[in-house]
């Protein structure tokens, strides 16, 4: 299981860090345990683990406590049982007919213990994302940096008890969204760590990071790395969503754009925790469909119903509305994603002369005749680049005073790839709104 390898991935990193040589099952005794089992809120939850059982009366009263109970009951089903979901993380049930026995085989593999224990180690390391998914990420400073937010769950559980526990995949999405951050110290790790809590039934809990924010983050740390990801879903049917590669520098492009484009030497038009926080036409299971996780992926939700109608699916054709604060920050975030997928800045200045052409274009029109309006807007609502091509033309021959514009807006959405014609036509047409509403 992945979860037994990043299990003993990371334990290969902490005997080097800490010059020891302990095994996973010594690693489960003298550390984790402890941390995340000797109280009576835990960190983590295992299904049908003896940590999820109740134990019997007469062996907590023989261990001196119920987790110490729970703690010996595992040990001897890790010892004399066969490897199941129970006690081997990411594992088949025992039951041959339950849901998530899928992966029981004939060939007979040997699992020792270790395995089974660093499985333990290595779903305590996944990072929890919106949709009730997990990651593994095989970065060693990224394991080793979620290792150090264990002690400080602890810490936050001890000091927030009504706070609902058993969320450690959870944290560790916030707790690696922190540490990517500038201000993170090394010497003062937990100085600045917030969590806005949320009600769940009845109770506190800390909420789940939305994908996008943990995506976004890890382009801050890492501008220029491709990293792979393992997305998967432990509950009463696994679902395994399989290695995923993640193009950060791809994300990371949403705020070199917005420095190139929109940065006036004080501050940007955009904050960093406007673009890393918007909505995503994709959900994230959706997102992993596409097989990458990159631009494409982190779509703006509600920008493509401003695309030409039959231009992709899905696309509505409407008309963009500045009536508020967030249109125009949303307006910004648009341009942003669409300069960054067809990443050629040059094309929203053409997109700006070309929207202030055929407002201009419009103005020449008889008092009470539609025709030139009507001309605009078949323009900036092309679906196809031949579409475009005879619009432009036939605005041309009314011989406007922008024929050069129109011609080298022709010229270039004929070169760029047809997925990108769409998007171009789109920024056209938020150009052409925008401008027209400062008029």
């Amino acid at each position: 299981m992945y979860t037994s390898y990043i299990g003993k991935k990371f334990l290969k990193i902490y005997n080097e860090k800490m010059h020891t040589d302990i095994s996973a099952e010594e690693f489960f005794d003298r550390i984790f345990f402890n941390l995340f089992f000797n109280d009576e809120r835990h960190l983590i939850h295992v299904s049908n683990s003896p940590f999820f059982q109740k134990p019997r009366e007469e062996d907590v009263k023989k261990y001196g406590s119920k987790p110490l109970a729970q703690y010996n009951n595992l040990k001897t089903a890790i010892a004399g049982d066969e490897p199941n979901m129970s006690i081997f993380v990411g594992y088949a049930a025992k039951d041959i007919e339950g849901t998530t026995s899928g992966q029981i085989s004939e060939v007979q593999t040997f699992i020792d213990r270790n395995e089974m224990y660093a499985s333990w180690i290595g779903e305590a390391l996944a990072i929890g994302v919106s949709g009730g998914f997990a990651i593994l990420l095989d970065e060693p400073d990224i394991l080793w940096q979620l290792f150090c937010g264990w002690k400080y769950y602890r810490k936050y559980l001890n000091q927030t008890p009504n706070v609902k526990d058993k969320q450690i995949e959870t944290w560790n999405g916030h707790w690696l969204s922190h540490w990517c951050r500038k201000f993170y110290n090394d010497l003062t790790p937990y100085k600045s760590f917030h969590i806005m809590l949320t009600e769940s039934m009845g109770n506190l809990a800390i909420p789940t990071k939305p994908w996008l924010e943990i995506i976004m983050a890890l382009s801050k740390k890492y501008p220029d790395k491709v990293i792979t990801a393992y997305s998967y879903n432990l509950s009463q049917t696994n679902t395994t969503l399989g290695f995923i590669n993640l193009y950060l520098p791809e994300v990371h492009s949403l705020f070199d754009f917005r420095d190139k484009l929109f940065f006036d030497g004080k501050q940007s038009i955009l904050s960093d925790e406007e673009i890393e926080s918007f909505n995503t036409y994709y959900n994230f299971k959706s997102a992993c469909r596409l097989g990458t996780i990159g631009l494409k992926a982190i779509e703006p939700d509600k920008l493509r119903q401003y695309f030409p109608i039959g231009s992709m699916p899905y696309a509505q054709g409407k008309e963009y509305k500045f009536n508020n604060e967030e249109s125009y920050i949303n307006y910004e975030l648009y341009k942003i994603w669409i300069i960054a997928m067809i990443n050629k800045t040059e094309l929203l200045e053409l997109a700006t002369a070309v929207a202030k052409a055929l407002i201009e274009f419009e103005r020449t029109a008889e008092k009470g005749k539609t025709v030139y309006s009507n001309l605009s807007k078949e323009v900036r609502k092309s679906n196809k680049i031949e579409v475009f091509g005879q619009k432009l033309k036939e605005i041309m021959e009314y011989e406007s005073s922008d024929n050069e514009v129109f011609r080298k807006a022709f010229v270039e959405a004929y070169y760029i790839p047809k997925d990108s014609f769409p998007l171009f036509m789109t920024l056209i047409d938020f150009e052409y709104t925008y401008w027209k509403s400062k008029n």
